[in-house]
């Protein structure tokens, strides 16, 4: 095993280089949601608000194994910064360890989803085309985490391209089993809403077996598996796993809970926004992805003083891409929904009110561009305990009772639930730079084998 070069600040042309791949990898994963909800639009209303928030329930249930094996990132980039290659390696078999395993879980979850959406106030319609949506789109389970897990694997290494094309693998399956499925050609039955959900799901199998086929061709069989070191990566990822599920379940409440009363009409136009900044949010999270890739190298290479100035090449980066968003939104909010209206069935409400959400999610573009990328620097040195607190008190103690006092008891509508999503990015960010700030994260040994100390070392 060679040792690690000697470690330069990364240039910006060096951060581009590593994050574009990422952006695309990352816009593609959007974009299938993105074209899921525009591809049912012919169906109407229900099916838009089924679609949109079933992709997004899923997504909920995926997401606690996926931040658990995101951590996979920060290990093998810190090993491969410290030039033991082997030893970031059997980080992507404890990855696809954790997709088994939610795999598994999953189908515990599935006959659940009926009686859950049943106590929820959906319209019967929404609700049986949610309920047919989920338990198909939740069997991917597996291949969602499994390809994320080696997804990270490869990025931590600084090898971003492979997942992009990946990734694009998926777009190209979900678009063609979308027109096959949703729209029932090539002797398909016409399954609509149903038929988005088999796509996805299908889709999402087709890209875990491109990439699973390139990681096992690559096995050393002389790799042995150490429970210790799969025990820490539990002990980091698992907080940043619980970050993920009860952040995104605080907003899986504020939608299946405190929006859906407003109407169909406000929760279709309500997703729409959501996916429509997905295409955003991706490309900027795949920025700050990058410079954790970079800040974890620097790390493992003994070079912490250098992380500052990745992280502000970062944030330059990341604000830039959201500014340009805002702006955009601020000037053609109208013709951006308008790729919701339909031709056979009037949605114009939809889309009109719509255009006047996505104008006031403006206002939280810059406050999230600054939060990714410092979690994502917090979570590639280790600092996810920290994190994980921080975040889930913000969503469950300001955002949802903000939420809720804001539409039921002071009658606020869809533009005042969005300005409170508007308070929790800025709170969010505020309390990101104050920790980052502090220089805890300075002081954490990932890895367990870091033998230079800035400051007394720590696990969490």
């Amino acid at each position: 095993m060679s040792g690690p070069s000697p470690h330069r600040v990364p240039s910006f042309a060096v951060l581009i280089g590593l994050a574009w791949p990422v952006v695309v990898s990352r816009a593609s994963q959007a974009v299938i949601g993105f074209c899921d909800a525009v591809m049912v639009k012919p169906y109407g209303e229900d099916a838009i608000a089924a679609t949109t928030t079933g992709a997004m329930n899923s997504l909920n249930v995926f997401i606690l194994p996926m931040g658990v094996v995101f951590i996979v990132q920060s290990f093998a980039a810190q090993l491969a910064g410290r030039g033991d290659l082997a030893g970031a390696r059997r980080y992507g078999f404890y990855g696809l360890a954790i997709a088994l395993a939610s795999a598994a879980a999953t189908l515990v979850v599935i006959p659940a989803i009926g009686p859950a959406i049943a106590g929820m106030d959906y319209t019967p319609a929404v609700g049986e085309l949610l309920g047919d949506y989920m338990a198909i789109r939740l069997l991917s389970c597996g291949a969602v985490v499994g390809t994320e897990a080696i997804a990270n694997w490869y990025g931590g290494l600084g090898n971003t391209r492979l997942p992009m094309v990946v990734n694009f693998v998926a777009m190209g399956f979900n678009l063609a089993f979308n027109w096959v499925f949703i729209y029932g050609n090539l002797g398909a039955p016409e399954l609509g809403v149903r038929g988005a959900a088999l796509a996805s799901a299908l889709a999402s199998w087709g890209a875990f077996g491109v990439i699973a086929v390139l990681f096992l061709r690559r096995a050393d069989e002389r790799t042995r598996l150490r429970l210790p070191e799969f025990s820490r990566m539990l002990r980091f990822g698992v907080p940043n796993g619980i970050n993920w599920f009860l952040e995104f379940a605080a907003f899986s409440i504020f939608i299946n809970v405190i929006v859906v009363d407003l109407g169909t009409t406000a929760l279709g136009a309500l997703m729409a926004v959501v996916q429509v900044n997905s295409i955003a949010f991706m490309p900027a999270f795949g920025i700050a992805s990058a410079g954790a890739i970079l800040v974890g190298q620097a790390i493992g290479a003994h070079a912490r003083d250098h992380v500052s100035a990745i992280v502000w090449r970062t944030a330059t980066l990341t604000s830039l891409w959201m500014g340009m968003v805002a702006a955009i939104y601020l000037s053609v909010p109208d013709r951006v929904m308008g790729l919701f209206e339909s031709d056979e069935l009037s949605n114009t409400a939809l889309v009109e009110l719509g255009a006047g959400l996505l104008a006031v999610s403006t206002a939280w573009q810059l406050f999230d561009a600054v939060a990714m990328t410092l979690s994502e620097t917090l979570r590639a040195a280790g600092d996810t305990l920290w994190c994980m607190w921080a975040r889930i008190g913000l969503a469950w103690a300001v955002f949802l009772p903000c939420a809720a006092v804001v539409v039921w008891r002071q009658g606020g509508g869809p533009v005042a639930a969005v300005w409170c999503l508007v308070v929790y990015m800025a709170a969010l960010a505020a309390v990101l730079v104050w920790r980052y700030s502090s220089g805890v994260w300075r002081r954490i040994d990932l890895t367990g084998t870091d033998p230079v100390r800035d400051g007394p070392l720590r696990d969490d």
